[in-house]
């Protein structure tokens, strides 16, 4: 008597709901789980031992995603000091130059053995490296503050010449978050 009839029922399960763009990729736990994922991380081990292997734990995977973040450059698991579009455009801005301070260590270790054989030569080329690299980082600095200012008018551009210097200091296979640009490669207009 007050049963849905069959062609009730096969016509409310034809029509789905539309499919909703840009989703979390993963159906909304029910209250039941949500509860039970709350009073599972809420639930502390009993002894400091075992608090201690569950801290270590959770820190060795959270060092872990940001380690793979900063392999390959997602944004979510990047350090505060490497986020935004103004630290993109400087990363991608020293890659894709080559720079004398990449060199500034091998060659201090050139220095340093040829000190023992030849040492009017060695001073010779501690003064030219020298020169040399703060030329061409005074340089960078220059351009990369021009371009700043003209892409990024309404951003700030605190600590970004500073991240420039330290990130062309360092060995180009070196450098963390990795490189995404080739080598003398276009820059893009927009980030």
């Amino acid at each position: 008597m007050f049963r849905r009839t069959k062609t009730d029922e096969t016509a409310t399960t034809t029509t789905t709901a539309p499919v909703k763009e840009g989703g979390k990729g993963r159906p909304t736990p029910s209250r039941k789980e949500a509860e039970a994922a709350a009073r599972a991380r809420a639930k502390a081990p009993r002894d400091k031992k075992a608090a201690k292997a569950l801290l270590r734990e959770q820190r060795a995977s959270q060092n872990a995603k940001m380690r793979e973040g900063l392999k390959t450059g997602d944004e979510r698991f990047l350090p505060a000091r490497d986020q935004g579009k103004v630290k993109r455009f400087v990363r991608d801005f020293v890659d894709v130059r080559v720079a004398m301070a990449e060199f500034l260590l091998p060659l201090l270790v050139i220095i340093m053995v040829s000190q023992a054989i030849n040492p009017a030569f060695a001073n010779g080329l501690w003064m030219a490296t020298i020169l040399l690299v703060t030329l061409d980082t005074f340089l960078m600095i220059f351009k990369l503050r021009r371009e700043v200012r003209r892409r990024f008018p309404d951003e700030s551009h605190k600590g970004v010449t500073s991240y420039a210097v330290l990130r062309s200091l360092q060995m180009r296979w070196l450098r963390l978050p990795k490189r995404r640009v080739k080598l003398g490669q276009k820059l893009p207009e927009r980030y």
